[in-house]
């Protein structure tokens, strides 16, 4: 009994001292940042991070576009050594729900941080009777059926944010897809729908030259960067709609390799210059701690997971 103790014990201490090692040692080589396709949230996130925690970490860091999915299975299948990390978007956790993927977020993965959080604008077609929140649910019950709202296509943000918004505000406008952010403002712009939740940065010109009306934004508290908006859920209590970026590990990467790259994205998300690039399109640095994404990406899920549940989502 004694002779097992002792052999558990100096088994225990030999593991725990080969992973301070590797937190140590790490990294000896050149990191990859697997992200999404070129020009969008999560490809400018990991060019900003790749650029910062370098000399920081004294190697590389190299930023690698791939297709969404295929971008989060190559990580999945990644060796957990701390040389491959995922930066993704909301469609992380939302993608499994619609479509059957090879991984599972939370059974695949290992969160490290959040890299930002940008929120969206309700806008409205300048024709439309509507000055408030208030005014567009009392408009759409009066009208059921009749209002329309574009999309960047099923199981999109901007689709599970207006029905959301349906769902809580008791109201149905009814979603028209459209192939890409273009498409879908293009829509409203020209009359065809009257109703369209779009991240700021597309729509900020339209709405300064009058083009499209702004009644809120989907953030729980007002935002910063557009403090003249008022928040959705001020009429329509539990609404919240946001879109994240955040970084992740394979599942079993050890966790001083975790607290290093945790350590060096937070201290890049904080410094001013770097805050600034991001406010620039629309985004807010976040940080924070693994469990502070594991979190936040439970509630995520449990909201998003009833709701496409409820309505029946597939995607395109």
């Amino acid at each position: 009994m004694l002779t097992s103790r002792l052999v558990a014990c100096t088994f225990f201490v030999a593991a725990a001292a080969a992973g301070v090692a590797c937190g140590q040692d790490y990294p000896t080589r050149a990191i990859r940042i697997i992200t999404s396709e070129v020009g969008g949230g999560s490809d400018f996130s990991a060019r900003i991070i790749a650029q910062a925690i370098s000399p920081a970490l004294g190697q590389p860091v190299i930023v690698d576009n791939r297709v969404n999915i295929i971008s989060m299975e190559a990580v999945m299948r990644a060796p957990s050594d701390g040389y491959t990390v995922l930066l993704t978007g909301g469609n992380f956790y939302t993608t499994p729900m619609l479509e059957k993927t090879a991984f599972d977020p939370v059974r695949d993965f290992t969160p490290i941080t959040i890299a930002t959080e940008s929120y969206q604008i309700l806008v409205v077609h300048p024709a439309l009777p509507v000055k408030s929140v208030r005014d567009l649910i009392a408009l759409a019950k009066s009208r059921p059926g009749e209002l329309n709202y574009s999309s960047t296509g099923a199981g999109s943000s901007i689709h599970l944010a207006s029905e959301l918004f349906n769902a809580l505000a008791g109201v149905s406008i009814v979603h028209v897809p459209y192939k890409g952010t273009g498409a879908a403002i293009n829509s409203i712009l020209s009359g065809q729908v009257q109703v369209l939740f779009s991240s700021a940065g597309p729509v900020a010109p339209l709405i300064k030259a009058a083009r499209l009306r702004a009644l809120a934004i989907t953030s729980a508290q007002p935002s910063a960067l557009y403090p003249d908006l008022p928040t959705i859920g001020a009429t329509v209590p539990g609404y919240v709609s946001r879109s994240m970026t955040a970084m992740f590990a394979p599942v079993g990467t050890p966790a001083p390799i975790i607290e290093r790259l945790n350590r060096e994205v937070v201290r890049v998300l904080e410094r001013p210059d770097v805050k600034q690039k991001y406010l620039g399109i629309g985004l807010e640095t976040v940080g924070g701690t693994p469990a502070e994404l594991a979190a936040k990406m439970k509630s995520e899920i449990a909201l998003w997971g009833k709701l496409i549940k409820q309505i029946g989502i597939r995607a395109d």
